[in-house]
Order: structure tokens, then C-alpha cells, then sequence
């Protein structure tokens, strides 16, 4: 790339992660050996001992914190100037307590009174009583402005290392979370009766949890968190839809950060028991020179073929991408080789700059690390993670299928041939001399097939890495190699570190109001009884939530608020799960946001909006898989849920004479499953297929209403519907890649193309039946696409 394109990529990468800082001197130093305490202390954790939740849970998010605030700059001017006088308000508040008022509770008093009386009784009467407290504030701002004077000037003394705000801010970061770590059992004996001290500490600790966020992953998920505070506290005011009784500012902050439902809650276990310890395990497999041989290989077995050096990208992201958890990662780090590749063997640069995103968010979906999502879901699920790990292989490798056959069907379109001016050792050559560095990989999922713990495999994994390193002389990993992996390892936590707190904030506000109800209740309304239509609106839930935040915590708040909503329409909880996870993915290649994809333009040196729609074109099996995991859950190992409703009638309600089957019965098609009376007539309600009975919802007696749910039976996973599925699927997919790319043998007519839509939905759907038409029509445009070739070469070779 030249400076220009590294300057842009650089400013890309600056808007996914605001640049941190690197400190030098005693900075670097405290810096350093907090991150290698974070390291230490998991991989303790993971391998060794275990430890009490509140320091599983605090010591991560104390040294995150802390880091943060180090590490990252508070941002321009007026953002210091107010960041300033929020420091100072805090600051003076101890000094208050302290020096002026007798106890904490008296100074509460006088706070939160302030409060009640702007929101009682007007804003005259607020400024009035505010005005008896005209000392604080005139203290607060004359601090704030000292701060202001002081930070400019270590600005300018000293470049690149921590303002004097930012190491106070570091301070009181660490005084709330110390608060939580030593006072843990105590707040669990007193929840929902916190006295004073706990709730000043609590509003504290989630301001420091925004501006956590903010620093490094600017305003959109801060303000998407402070946002949902407003709708926790404001709950009576807003419209019926979303209305509920609300909740004052203290009860909100004490739910927030003093419970494990919150800022300490599902997203900081999953990240310190699962997470860091795979993000420190990518750090050490990088150090120990497997990146190289990642390359090599995939160059090696397809960069010959046609379009070769775009198929290398797919095989070197599927390898980078199972051990990295950032899409965006993934596409800077292996695009720098192949997006130049792709340029050179004559691909476009949008086309190539595209490639590589499309295939870098496969990696979130290929075991065994996934990204964090897999971790989120073994969580939320409560399925052991190599259960999760086993049923995603399929899905994963199907989706890096069809972004190969595209590539196939593009290069062949635009007569792009492999790399042919260049020596490539044999694949077999490149294998013998760098298949040990595939190890770690072995080890880490052999030891989640077993049985043990993701932490425990990710500890074992990592001294793996230092073993590898040592076969090869040029990469032996010594003390210096080892302490720059902690390092790099432990700044790598901070971009999704930064996410806890305010994650934390919006799963807690869902749980705190209810709204994850609400949220079903108004997918059901709107989808009425179309799944299809269900699917689509979460698609575009997720595809806006994803605008402003990660990806993991777009997966996390859509799962929280969707699953239950797919459950009312039959899909299983693990499907449901895989189905947001893989929609929440969606962000980072569609447009207008796509992050990825504008890191391959700035790399590619291309426009980032055309690159933008070529990634989503190459990457639509991203839309395709989450349906086919709803309608043939086989893919997954699952089976399929089929209710059986209370039919259309004349009367408006009826009721239930006898149920004629039990949960766990066999039923085939055609049995009766029970007897309704519905106005003065006997109706029979009869099983579509052969099932198994797995819940009944009406007992006899009960009264229910035409389109209620009678009796659910599932249809059993066989070896042969599993087979039947991924047949279907495979073959779906290169009809898919075609379609997509209007190419077979040569570019589609309009008649052809609409022929192959409707033989790419026959052959998704798995029966042999639809296989079999879509394998005759697909045939029939090939004889078409055959016999215009050869009249074509007829014509080229004619008289002239």
C-alpha cells in the first residue's frame, strides 16, 4: 500500500477502535505489568485453581478499566473540558464527604433530594435548592478548570502518555470496582435494601462504565446505553407499546452495577472465563509463527487455479478467522497479502477488496474458537461449548463453499487465471515442513471433545505455542517473545473489554423492564404467523443494532431480545440462538456501515461504498443459512418443530373434548391428536407427520380460540434427514453462487437466471424429489449454456 492507502486504513481502523496510546518510561511499565497480572491471573484461573466469582469477575473488569483510562485518550477538546468537570464533580463529592458533611448518607440526602425536587416540583424550585448548594458547585468548577489547565499541559509535555484526569479517573475506576470486589457478599446479603454508600457507589461505577466505552469505541454504543437508562427510568411516559412502571435512577444503578445482572453480568463471565484466555491464545499462536504457514498452505493448494489468489484469501481467512474474533482483524491481516494478489492476477480492486471481508466474518462461525459468540451461546444455552463447536463445523464450511464457488463463477466470468509467474513449493511440501503448527488447533478442540473446559483447553493450547515455536530456529519463542505476546494479548481485551459495561447496562435494562417480552410480543404481532417474515424483521433489528455496536454485543442484545420470539414460532432454542448469531454478523458487509469491507477498500485503495455492495453480493449465504436453519434444522443436528393449531372454524372459540397422545409418544401421520367441540361439532386434530409428541399446551376442558397450539411434535434427526439436509444444502449453494454471480458456463440470460432462482430453492429444500426437478432444470441451463457456446465458436470460426 502506499501512504496514502495506509493513511486511510489507518484512520478506518481508528473509527472501529480509537488509537491508544504507548506510554514509555514508569507509564509503560505500570501499563505492562497490569496487562501481564490480567494474563497471569486467567491463565491461573483456566489451569491451575480456581477462584471466587468476584474475583473472576472483578479483577478482569478492574484491570480492563484501568487500562482503558491509561491507554486511551479522553478525545478533542470539549470533550476534556466536559469529561473534566465530571471528574471534578466526583472529586469534590469525596472531599464533601469526607471534610463537610458528618456521613455519606447525609450528603445522599442532599443529592438525590435535589434531584426529586427538580423532577417534583419544576425546574424553579430545583435551581432554588440547587442554589444552597452554590459551594460544591463553585468548588466543582474551579477544580474542573485546574484539571483542564494541568491535562493541556501534560498534553503538550509529555506526548503519548497519561494525562493527569486519566490517571485519576484510572483511580476512581478502581475505587468502585475495589468496592465491589471486597464488599461482594455483603451486597449479596443486602440486595434490594442498599444503603447510601452502595448507591453513590453504583451511579459512579456505570458513568465510569460510559466513558469506558466511549474512549474506545466512541458514541454510538454509549449512547445507545444511555439510552436505555432513559427508558428504565421514564418507563410510565413513553407510548403503551414500550410503557412500563419504571424505576428510579438509585434502584437502576444498584441493578446495573452492584448485581451480577448487569455491568458484572453474563458478558463479563463469558469474556474472563471464556474469551480473553482465547484472544491471549491467538496473541501466543501468531508469536509462534503460525500466520506464515496459515499463508502458505492456502497459496500452495489453490494459487495456481483459477482465480487462485482469491480462493487463497478464503482458505487463509477460514485459518486466521477460527482463532481471531474480529472480522475486521482478520481482513487486515491476511488482506495485506492476498487483497494485492488478487489485484495483480486481475481481479478489480472493489471486487478484491471485497473478497476479503466476505470471507474474514466466516471466521466468527468456524470452530473452535468462533469468536466470542460460540462462548455467549454455550452460555445463554447451557449446552456444553464442544456440543456448540460440533454442530457449527457444517454451517461454517457450507458458507466458505459458497464464497469459493462465487469466486469460481467471477474469475471464470472475467477469464481471471491463478497465479502463474511465481514458484510455488507442492501443498504436500509446504505440509511437511509447517504441519506442527497446526497443533494448538488439535489440542484445543481434541480437549473440548473430551470434555474439559474452553479455559482449560485455551491454557494448554497456549504452552502449545510456545512448544511449536521452538521446532523452527527463526521462531523460538523466548522471554522477550513470550512477554511481548502477554503484552499484545492483553491490549487485544481492551476493544471488547470496553463493551462490558455497557453491555451490561442494556441485557440488564431488557431483564430490569420486561422488554425482551415486549419485543417478542411485537415480532409475533407484526411477522402474524409467517416465520419467514419473523426471520426478515430481526435481520433488520440486528443490521441496525449492528451500526452501533460490536458484533458479539449485537448478537448478545438481539439473542436476549429475539430468541423468545423464533420460540413462538416452534424454533428451537439452539437454532433460535445460531439464527441471531449468525444475522448479528451482518454489520460488517452490509451497507451503509460495513466496517470490514471498508477496511478491504482502504487496502484494496478502492471506492468503499462499491466495495461495500460487492462484499454483501459475495457474502449472502450470510442471509441464506439462518434460513435454512429455521426451516431444515437437520443442518444443526436438530429436529424439526411442527405444531399442531387449532383449525379455522365457524365458531369463534372452542373446547377440548380429549387429547389423545402423550408427551414422548410416537405418533404417525394421520393420527388423531385430539377431539375439539367447536359450535355443537366433533372436530379431530391430526398429526401432519410422523413425530414424536414433545409438549401438550390444552388439557380437556380447556377453552382456546382457532390458530392456538394443541400439541407440538417434533420430527426426529435421522442420519438420513441430516444427509438429506447437507446434500441439499451443498448442492443449494453452488446453484446459489451461480445465481449470484448471473454465471455458469457463460454469463445467465434473463430466462436462464429466473430458471436457476427456482432450481436453487428446489434444491435447498432437502427431499430427493426437489433435488431431483433442480438437478434437471439446472442440467437444462447448462444444455442452453451449451449449445450457445458451441454456436458462438461456430460463428468465431465461420467464413467470414
Amino acid at each position: 500500500m502506499d501512504a496514502e492507502d495506509k493513511k486511510k486504513l489507518k484512520k478506518l481502523m481508528e473509527k472501529d477502535a480509537k488509537t491508544f496510546r504507548t506510554p514509555t518510561g514508569f507509564w509503560h511499565w505500570v501499563v505492562a505489568s497490569l496487562g501481564a497480572v490480567l494474563v497471569v491471573f486467567y491463565f491461573y484461573a483456566a489451569g491451575v485453581a480456581s477462584v471466587g466469582t468476584q474475583f473472576h469477575l472483578g479483577i478482569y473488569v478492574f484491570i480492563t478499566y484501568v487500562l482503558v483510562f491509561l491507554l486511551y485518550p479522553v478525545g478533542v477538546t470539549w470533550i476534556r473540558g466536559v469529561m473534566n468537570l465530571v471528574l471534578a464533580f466526583l472529586l469534590t463529592s469525596v472531599l464533601a464527604i469526607l471534610l463537610v458533611y458528618k456521613d455519606h448518607a447525609i450528603y445522599y440526602e442532599h443529592i438525590m433530594g435535589l434531584a426529586d425536587t427538580f423532577k417534583g416540583d419544576g425546574v424553579g424550585a430545583g435551581l432554588a435548592q440547587a442554589m444552597t448548594l452554590w459551594p460544591l458547585f463553585l468548588v466543582t468548577i474551579v477544580l474542573a478548570v485546574v484539571l483542564h489547565i494541568v491535562d493541556t499541559w501534560c498534553a503538550k509535555k509529555w506526548d503519548n502518555q497519561p494525562t493527569s484526569s486519566d490517571v485519576l479517573f484510572a483511580v476512581v475506576a478502581a475505587g468502585v470496582v475495589y468496592y465491589w470486589l471486597s464488599q461482594f457478599e455483603a451486597l449479596n446479603w443486602r440486595a434490594g435494601a442498599e444503603n447510601e454508600l452502595d448507591a453513590l457507589i453504583s451511579i459512579t461505577g456505570i458513568l465510569i462504565s460510559f466513558e469506558v466505552c466511549r474512549r474506545v469505541l466512541g458514541w454510538s454504543m454509549t449512547i445507545i446505553g444511555a439510552s436505555m437508562i432513559s427508558f428504565a427510568y421514564f418507563g410510565p411516559y413513553l407510548p403503551s407499546l414500550l410503557a412500563h412502571r419504571g424505576f428510579s435512577f438509585e434502584r437502576i444503578c444498584n441493578a446495573l452495577f452492584l448485581t451480577t445482572n448487569g455491568v458484572f453480568g453474563v458478558m463479563a463471565n463469558v469474556l474472563a472465563t471464556y474469551v480473553i484466555l482465547f484472544i491471549f491464545f491467538g496473541a501466543f499462536l501468531h508469536k509462534s509463527g503460525a500466520g506464515r504457514f496459515f499463508i502458505d498452505l492456502p497459496l500452495a493448494l489453490a494459487g495456481r487455479s483459477t482465480g487462485g489468489p482469491a480462493k487463497v484469501a478464503v482458505m487463509a481467512s477460514a485459518l486466521f478467522g477460527s482463532v481471531s474474533g474480529s472480522a475486521i482483524a482478520n481482513t487486515v491481516s491476511t488482506g495485506a497479502f492476498t487483497i494485492p494478489l488478487m489485484k495483480r492476477a486481475g481481479f478489480r480492486p472493489h471486487v478484491a477488496g471485497a473478497i476479503e471481508p466476505a470471507a474474514s466474518i466466516g471466521g466468527m462461525f468456524l470452530p473452535p474458537i468462533m469468536g466470542a459468540g460460540g462462548f455467549l451461546m454455550a452460555e445463554l444455552t447451557g449446552l456444553p461449548y464442544s456440543y456448540i463447536m460440533m454442530i457449527s463445523v457444517g454451517p461454517a464450511m457450507l458458507y466458505f463453499f459458497s464464497v469459493f464457488c462465487m469466486i469460481h463463477f467471477e474469475a471464470k466470468k472475467l477469464n481471471i487465471i491463478g497465479i502463474k509467474d511465481e514458484e510455488f513449493p507442492h501443498w504436500k511440501e509446504v505440509l511437511k515442513a509447517g504441519w506442527y503448527y497446526a497443533l494448538p488447533l488439535v489440542i484445543i478442540t481434541i480437549l473440548m471433545l473430551v470434555g474439559r473446559s474452553p479455559g482449560f483447553a485455551a491454557f494448554w493450547a497456549t504452552f502449545s505455542c510456545i512448544a511449536v515455536s521452538w521446532v523452527n530456529k527463526e521462531t523460538r519463542m523466548g522471554p522477550k517473545e513470550i512477554w511481548e505476546a502477554i503484552q499484545t494479548g492483553a491490549r487485544n481485551t481492551l476493544i471488547i473489554g470496553a463493551t462490558v459495561g455497557v453491555i451490561g447496562v442494556i441485557v440488564g435494562v431488557i431483564s430490569l423492564t420486561g422488554m425482551g417480552l415486549k419485543f417478542s410480543d411485537l415480532i409475533i404481532a407484526l411477522a402474524g404467523n409467517s416465520l419467514l417474515l419473523a426471520i426478515i424483521l430481526i435481520a433488520l433489528a440486528s443490521l441496525v443494532l449492528g451500526m452501533g455496536v460490536p458484533v458479539t454485543a449485537s448478537y448478545l442484545i438481539v439473542a436476549v431480545l429475539a430468541v423468545p420470539a423464533l420460540g413462538a414460532f416452534g424454533v428451537a432454542a439452539i437454532v433460535a440462538h445460531q439464527i441471531v448469531y449468525w444475522l448479528s454478523q451482518d454489520s460488517n458487509i452490509t451497507p451503509p456501515v460495513c466496517v470490514a469491507a471498508y477496511a478491504g477498500a482502504a487496502i484494496a485503495g478502492s471506492d468503499p461504498w462499491k466495495t461495500g455492495w460487492t462484499a454483501f453480493k459475495f457474502a449472502k449465504m450470510l442471509y441464506v443459512v439462518p434460513l435454512l436453519f429455521a426451516f431444515t434444522p437437520s443442518i444443526l443436528f436438530q429436529g424439526k418443530v411442527i405444531d399442531a393449531k387449532i383449525p379455522e372454524m365457524d365458531a369463534p372459540f372452542a373446547s377440548v373434548i380429549k387429547v389423545e397422545v402423550e408427551e414422548n409418544q410416537e405418533v404417525l401421520r394421520g393420527d388423531v391428536l385430539a377431539l375439539i367441540m367447536a359450535g355443537g361439532e366433533v372436530v379431530q386434530v391430526k398429526a401432519r407427520r410422523d413425530a414424536t409428541v414433545t409438549q401438550v399446551f390444552s388439557r380437556p376442558g380447556a377453552m382456546v380460540e382457532p390458530g392456538d397450539n394443541l400439541v407440538r411434535t417434533e420430527i426426529s434427526p435421522t442420519p438420513y434427514r441430516i444427509f438429506s439436509s447437507f446434500l441439499s444444502a451443498s448442492l443449494g449453494t453452488i446453484a446459489f453462487s451461480s445465481l449470484m454471480m448471473g454465471y455458469w458456463l457463460r454469463r445467465t440470460s434473463v430466462v436462464e437466471w429466473i430458471l436457476l432462482a427456482g432450481a436453487t430453492f428446489l434444491l435447498f429444500w432437502p427431499t430427493f424429489l426437489t433435488d431431483g426437478i433442480g438437478l434437471v432444470i439446472v442440467a437444462g441451463i447448462l444444455y442452453m449454456q451449451k449449445s450457445k457456446n458451441k454456436r458462438d465458436e461456430g460463428l468465431a470460426t465461420g467464413p467470414a
